[in-house]
């Protein structure tokens, strides 16, 4: 591993200083505040009775989910979306709803649904990946309390799921591009991981100069390094959520 610090003094393996705050909203059954460097987002679980129509009959529930950047998230206004979210914002919760589910017992939730809720507070680079590993964190502690509450069945979470970005930069494999790296990455790619680096789902392009099988297999090994530390902040995010 490269030994050369990065413009914010990271090594190349080296996630942003990361917050998971549980609860940060009282009114929602799950939720966690994610800070990841300069990016924070509001992830929040909601229980609703019923499932889309499509789904009726099955005994399966859902799980569902929305993304938004308030005004203020970025350097210069974000206009807000007046009938429905931009083609950024709906590949966005796209992405964050097929990682959930994977992690989900559908049959365990019965046919109700959970809407997962993640909105952009101040964008610096990652905000989908850092709003599935807060979603996951916000849905852990929204089942707990819903099985408890007899709503719905105990372990509807059956595995754990989080994400980061990687990217090639300089020429050399980098963990957690913040935004000004992103900008500049010749690679970037957003990796999603259940337990034991196994591969939910890989977002990635050459937005600089194309990549090869070998620098592909160091920004995996990164981005597994990266996950297994944000799941044990996970774990800890959950258990002191379902405390309180």
């Amino acid at each position: 591993m490269a030994t050369r610090r990065r413009d914010d003094g990271r090594r190349a393996d080296e996630l942003r200083p990361v917050k998971l705050t549980p609860g940060f909203v009282g009114t929602a059954d799950g939720s966690c505040l994610i800070e990841l460097g300069g990016t924070r987002v509001i992830c929040t679980a909601c229980f609703a009775p019923g499932v889309p129509a499509w789904r009726a009959g099955g005994g399966a529930g859902w799980v569902t989910a929305e993304y938004g950047m308030l005004p203020a998230s970025t350097s210069t206004r974000k206009g807000r979306p007046t009938a429905r979210p931009d083609g950024r914002g709906v590949e966005i919760q796209r992405l964050i709803g097929r990682t959930m589910r994977h992690g989900v017992r559908f049959d365990r939730l019965g046919e109700n649904t959970f809407f997962l809720d993640c909105d952009v507070l101040e964008a610096d680079g990652g905000t989908r990946t850092a709003s599935i590993t807060g979603a996951q964190v916000a849905l852990a502690i929204a089942a707990r309390r819903c099985a408890e509450q007899g709503r719905c069945g105990r372990g509807v979470c059956g595995e754990q799921v989080a994400a980061v970005s990687v990217g090639m930069l300089d020429g050399r494999a980098v963990l957690d591009l913040a935004y000004r790296e992103d900008a500049r990455a010749d690679v970037d790619l957003n990796v999603a991981m259940a337990a034991g680096g196994r591969i939910i789902e890989l977002q990635g392009t050459a937005e600089g100069a194309a990549f090869d099988r070998e620098q592909l297999d160091e920004m995996l090994s990164l981005a597994a390094k990266g996950i297994r530390r944000l799941r044990r902040l996970q774990t800890r995010a959950i258990r002191e959520g379902c405390e309180q």
